[in-house]
């Protein structure tokens, strides 16, 4: 897929490293054809390795995709220049009269807060409110994907006895949902959180549907019957060194954790993890677009008056 992103976008040149086609304003401008409008709300701390991670996730289709970054104004960033975020994120005052066809929202390390307590909170409410009349469908993932079960529906989070790390085996009951198109009946993704939802609770709402879980892991994928909403509890955008990364992160903290489950060769982290979920990430986010967005979207994307 061509990804247009402002040219000067770093996470541009790390893709096109990568072979990803990443294309320009320019070039975008003299194709006659509207671009899918994709808006990512980056509530990650290091928000580059994210914009790489999830333009990654997006480029496998022949779909163009004009992609707008997002941030919070209520929470200020420590970990990301400001001169960056100036550059390339935009408020939500400047999108809000605005329509989308996709939406993304990210996770982010608050997950041992209660939510209420979190800087943004009410900031964060009112977008995801917006989304549900402004964009046709919306991705949220790990964290995004709590907070969002929690405000639309009520479900709570609850603490893990130990931090969840790792790569792990997840199936899919029914593979004719087009989410799961194409998906093999197990499947491997990467998950690192503290918290959890519990399986019977998103079941009490027949309004949602759970479309794929792990026996260690619990609930990955669940989806509101419209397909407007969806909730990814791992991590599938992740590339193969973001675990140990935080691994080694966590380690540096003196938190003493656990090595991520599943992901080094012979559990020795000297050896470098093997990539085995990135084509079930490529798939999910194709699948995504496809069904859920460019199938159903209007052709016109207006915007609001008032």
């Amino acid at each position: 897929m061509p990804i247009k992103v402002q040219g000067d976008l770093p996470a541009r040149a790390v893709l096109e490293r990568e072979n990803v086609f990443v294309m320009d304003e320019n070039r975008a401008m003299s194709q006659d054809i509207r671009p899918l409008q994709i808006v990512i709300l980056n509530l990650m701390p290091i928000k580059e390795d994210t914009e790489t991670q999830l333009l990654r996730a997006l480029s496998n289709t022949p779909l163009q995709v004009d992609v707008t970054f997002l941030k919070v104004s209520t929470y200020k960033s420590t970990h990301t220049s400001a001169k960056h975020l100036n550059k390339f994120y935009v408020e939500f005052d400047e999108i809000r009269k605005k329509k989308f066809d996709g939406m993304i929202i990210t996770g982010a390390p608050v997950e041992l807060m209660e939510f209420e307590e979190v800087d943004y909170w009410d900031e964060l409410t009112r977008i995801m409110d917006w989304s549900k009349k402004h964009v046709t469908s919306t991705i949220h993932i790990c964290w995004g994907a709590q907070a969002a079960l929690y405000h639309h529906y009520g479900i709570k989070k609850h603490r893990l006895p130990k931090k969840l790390s790792g790569i792990y085996l997840h199936r899919v009951p029914d593979r004719t949902i087009p989410l799961v198109r194409s998906f093999d009946d197990i499947f491997f993704a990467p998950h690192s959180r503290n918290t959890t939802v519990y399986r019977e609770d998103i079941l009490k709402h027949p309004e949602l549907r759970i479309l794929a879980e792990s026996e260690e892991a619990g609930v990955y994928l669940v989806m509101s019957e419209d397909g407007k909403q969806i909730f990814v509890m791992g991590h599938p955008e992740y590339n193969r060194l973001t675990l140990d990364q935080e691994y080694h992160r966590d380690i540096d903290r003196g938190l003493n954790p656990e090595m991520p489950v599943n992901y080094y060769p012979d559990d020795d982290p000297t050896k470098k993890p093997t990539l085995k979920w990135r084509i079930h990430a490529s798939t999910l986010y194709i699948n995504w677009l496809n069904f859920y967005v460019y199938q159903v979207t209007p052709y016109l994307l207006e915007e609001e008056n008032v």
